[in-house]
């Protein structure tokens, strides 16, 4: 199941690329396709490069281009989470894999700077609770945790008094993300969403590098 993984962290690069293309550069599908048509001729030629640019040029029964209607949201099948397990036990790093795995996760969870960066932490924090109490059928009360931690504990911070705000007001909050509070603390936190002209060079940068919390 390695050239899985491999496909996996393949695929991730060819969608930062598509974002960069569209979002950064402001191209259209069909000049993306046209892109990606000519890395297909060089060092880059390969089988998912080429179906990257049938899919970027394919049109619905209206003639419309069929891609940005597709939901955008991957399934599982497990064999990105056995890759990471494999990696963990045989203390081998596959970042860029691991780092292609993640979005996949992420995308499923649809609807949802340093304090950006913070609540992006804990809500990674409570997703992982909420799971584990779902597979072992604990019924966790998310609010008393927070309420635990806040008292007496290394990550003890007023902040945790509106995490539990968010807990109080819906028990069964999926992510944190999703509370009106720390939706809107995002939003103003002002996440690179890219610049203009001279400027797209630096938007390049930041994104590539982008930190594991930026990208949640």
């Amino acid at each position: 199941m390695v050239h899985n993984g491999i496909e996996y962290g393949d695929m991730q690069l060819i969608a930062e690329a598509h974002h960069l293309l569209k979002d950064a550069v402001g191209l259209n599908h069909d000049q993306m396709a046209d892109v990606m048509d000519e890395w297909n001729k060089g060092e880059l030629d390969s089988f998912l490069i080429e179906i990257a640019a049938n899919i970027l040029r394919f049109k619905d029964e209206k003639g419309e281009t069929l891609l940005p209607k597709i939901h955008d949201a991957a399934g599982q099948k497990g064999k990105g989470k056995w890759i990471c397990f494999a990696s963990l036990e045989y203390e081998t790093p596959i970042t860029l894999i691991g780092e292609a795995v993640f979005p996949r996760c992420l995308s499923a969870f649809k609807g949802g700077d340093v304090y950006a960066s913070k609540i992006a932490s804990y809500a990674q924090g409570f997703m992982l609770l909420a799971e584990a109490s779902k597979h072992f059928g604990w019924n966790l009360n998310y609010g008393a945790i927070d309420l635990m931690w806040r008292g007496g504990c290394i990550i003890r911070s007023r902040f945790l008094g509106d995490i539990k705000k968010a807990f109080d007001s819906n028990p069964n909050l999926a992510n944190l993300l999703l509370d009106n509070f720390f939706k809107d603390a995002v939003a103003k936190a002002h996440i690179v969403r890219g610049y203009h002209n001279c400027d797209d060079f630096e938007w390049i940068i930041i994104f590539i590098s982008s930190p594991t919390p930026l990208k949640f």
